[in-house]
């Protein structure tokens, strides 16, 4: 057993390196081999904002089976059973609230001004890189609408 733990170490070592070591911009699979368009423009203002969380089963499911098991184990015969079934609604609801609040993201509202046509555009995405007013961006654009602003 003594012999496995420093084999262990440098496993764990190893699996941390792998995944700090991405360099560069992360793309969702579906934005690979997808065309953009990309203009210049000029960032006019910035507004701090909030992207919605997302809420799912896991959330409903996961704080509906804890609020069940401890809610439960309230009283006893059939008046456990039904603090359970309302430990099971009150958790599930808890859990879709607490799994949306913990899905939100920090964004920024950008309203940026394109070269050349002078049109303004305003894109919220999320806060990874920090803007100021007057800065050179690039634009980058789809034909669907979807739009994303990226320092030079």
């Amino acid at each position: 057993m003594r012999a496995l733990w420093p084999v262990s170490v440098v496993i764990v070592g190893l699996l941390s390196a792998a995944c700090t070591s991405q360099r560069g911009t992360m793309y969702s699979r579906h934005d690979a081999q997808r065309s953009w368009t990309v203009r210049d423009a000029t960032v006019v203002q910035v507004v701090e904002a909030t992207i919605e969380g997302q809420s799912s089963v896991i959330g409903t499911y996961g704080g509906g089976y804890i609020g069940h098991s401890v809610f439960r184990t309230v009283g006893s015969g059939s008046g456990s059973s039904v603090a359970g079934a309302v430990g099971a609604v009150a958790g599930a609801v808890a859990g879709r609230q607490a799994e949306k609040s913990l899905t939100q993201k920090k964004a920024w509202e950008l309203l940026v001004e394109m070269s050349g046509s002078g049109e303004t555009l305003a894109i919220v995405q999320p806060a990874d890189q920090d803007f100021a007013e007057g800065e050179k961006v690039r634009v980058y654009t789809r034909s669907d609408g979807s739009a994303r602003v990226a320092k030079l």
